[in-house]
């Protein structure tokens, strides 16, 4: 067999090979024309064999999100787009440099995994809503036993008043993850930063009672472009988090200054901090670093799951910072897009 048979048959299996992928091939030339592609491409991005070969790749998806990240130069992969080729199923995508300024796209079909996540999601929100109820009804039969009716029995319903609370609560966080989850934008309103510092302010002392130093430190006057109510729940769910995981007699900073990018809302505390093995998995729903201790403070284990998805609402970003023994910095960073100039007649609350 001569050497350009040998070629030519090893060419053809590379071919066959790419054609039973169930992953979208697609190669670049340096002029981001279209190469080759094999039959999975054709499926899911719509590009046609006889056609398309020769023609720029972001022209022949024009109007898609995928052509707008190619004209942007898709620096970074893409996740769950719809597939240009495929209506109502969802692609991730990345590409990567070969040869001489050559490109290879790869799109992979992650629809059966976006069907099961909604399924989950589905049933999260189910089962909280079907719990909700029951819950309420066992809460206030309990709050109407009187513990001086029968003295014994006084730190068995304490405890199950607590854990019904506790249980209420975990529902509650569980029914606002799903709608954020559901949420693709929210309703842009003014967000006053002044009056809502002065809130995370007082609820930080209220849940405190007196046990920590309590400052606020306002270094910008701008105020917040978004939802209010869900911007609330995700600085809240700093404060109390601060508060909950930091001894008595420790102290806590409540910070919002302007940056280059745009701006940052801080709190950081003095607390036993966060080994650094943890950090990257905080976020994650019931992720808990110690699970005594968020037993013994009654946290849920789903706040800050609630504050990353309002600050990806908000393209927005949470950053954490800590050192075990010392103290943790959790910040929200908001783009200068979000930032609004203070209304008139507006007024800071008195830094402390």
């Amino acid at each position: 067999m001569t050497r350009a048979r040998r070629l030519a048959i090893t060419l053809r299996d590379l071919r066959d090979a790419a054609d039973s992928l169930p992953d979208a091939v697609v190669l670049l030339d340096e002029a981001w024309r279209v190469r080759w592609f094999n039959q999975a491409a054709e499926t899911l991005l719509g590009l046609r064999r006889g056609h398309d070969r020769g023609v720029v790749l972001s022209d022949r998806l024009h109007g898609s999100e995928l052509a707008a990240w190619l004209r942007s130069g898709a620096r970074v992969p893409l996740h769950d787009i719809p597939a240009p080729g495929r209506p109502g199923d969802h692609l991730d995508v990345s590409l990567q440099p070969f040869g001489r300024r050559q490109r290879m796209l790869l799109a992979r079909d992650i629809s059966p995994l976006t069907r099961l996540e909604q399924i989950r999601r589905d049933f999260v929100a189910n089962v909280s809503h079907e719990l909700r109820t029951p819950l309420t009804v066992i809460h206030g039969y309990l709050e109407l036993l009187d513990p001086e009716d029968v003295p014994t029995l006084a730190p068995v319903l304490a405890e199950m008043r607590a854990q019904s609370k506790r249980m209420g609560q975990i529902v509650e966080d569980l029914l606002t993850l799903s709608r954020l989850e559901t949420q693709e934008h929210v309703i842009d309103e003014r967000v006053p930063m002044a009056a809502m510092l002065a809130t995370m302010r007082k609820e930080a002392e209220a849940l405190s009672q007196g046990r920590h130093r309590i400052a606020l430190e306002t270094e910008t006057d701008c105020d917040l472009l978004g939802s209010p109510r869900d911007l609330h729940s995700a600085l809240s769910n700093l404060v109390s988090n601060a508060v909950r995981y930091t001894p008595s007699g420790g102290s806590i900073v409540i910070r919002w200054r302007r940056m280059p990018e745009g701006a940052v809302y801080s709190v950081s505390d003095t607390g036993y901090g966060i080994p650094a093995g943890h950090l990257s998995r905080l976020t994650e729903r019931f992720y808990r670093v110690s699970s005594s201790r968020s037993r013994e403070t009654g946290g849920t284990g789903l706040g800050l799951s609630i504050v990353k998805h309002v600050l990806n609402l908000h393209q927005a970003r949470l950053s954490v910072e800590s050192t075990p023994g010392k103290g943790s910095t959790f910040a929200c960073h908001f783009g200068a897009e979000r930032l609004l100039p203070p209304e008139s007649g507006a007024t800071d609350p008195t830094p402390g």
